[in-house]
């Protein structure tokens, strides 16, 4: 495409991508409000990003092979080396990331949760319990927490002799709950109840409950770079840091 439209041979496009320099833009910190996730380029790599809700901007990212609680630890310890005030912090549920900053008040995205929970039990449960608890999940977003909270604790007491059903497993030798799935549903949902109303106690931060922000740059992203098949490793990243740079802060607000 780029040969096409600059009348040149692909090798000289390649020749010149090649030895092109890109460099991160150097911002000006201040407050933010990090959302935190990791996209893949197959099985190649992943690119780690921390982008600011309020701007809606990408402050800092890395090339990563896995994502890790570390490598989100030492993202954001750069970025607060860099002078940015971290004053909350929005990511995909992952356990240690969910821990791992006690001192930032941390909102795990009731999307992800949504989806945690419809990998247990499904988007149609057939048993009633899953239905219910489907229902109330769905609710997330839509009420408040104290509703939230009543509901899921209702729903726990009417179905606590049904999820605590076992049968004999003759192979192991021991006794199996019946409702695995249904269990771990319910389970995933309490005990992450702590983050997934951050935001609800917290209105002064203007918290988002999801990491939408993030999820939606993903997606026009990836379709930008996809759009160059064929590119070697370096040069997708290459590529790729460059159209991150393009994504940049202009206008920093205090």
């Amino acid at each position: 495409m780029i040969a096409k439209t600059m009348n040149k041979s692909s090798k000289w496009v390649q020749r010149n991508l090649d030895q092109c320099m890109v460099h991160m833009p150097s911002l000006s910190p201040g407050n933010t409000i990090l959302v935190i996730d990791t996209t893949y380029f197959g099985r190649e790599f992943g690119i780690m990003i921390f982008r600011c809700a309020i701007r809606k901007q990408n402050l800092f990212w890395k090339f990563v092979s896995w994502e890790t609680t570390q490598e989100y630890v030492g993202g954001i310890s750069y970025l607060k080396q860099c002078g940015w005030n971290i004053l909350g912090l929005v990511c995909d549920g992952r356990r240690g990331v969910l821990t791992a900053f006690p001192s930032i008040p941390t909102q795990m995205c009731q999307f992800h949760q949504i989806q945690i929970v419809t990998r247990y039990i499904t988007r149609h449960p057939k048993l009633e319990a899953g239905k219910e608890l489907r229902s109330i999940t769905l609710l997330l977003s839509k009420t408040d927490k104290e509703s939230f909270i009543y509901w899921l604790n209702k729903w726990h007491k009417k179905w606590q002799h049904f999820l605590n059903e076992k049968i004999w497993n003759s192979e192991k030798c021991k006794f199996n709950y019946v409702h695995r799935r249904l269990r771990s549903a319910y389970r995933s949902l309490k005990n992450n109840l702590p983050y997934l109303f951050t935001f609800y106690d917290n209105p002064h931060l203007y918290i988002p409950n999801t990491t939408n922000t993030l999820d939606g740059f993903f997606s026009s992203f990836k379709e930008k770079v996809n759009i160059h098949r064929g590119l070697s490793i370096e040069r997708k990243k290459k590529l790729i840091i460059e159209l991150l740079s393009s994504n940049h802060p202009h206008k920093i607000v205090h």
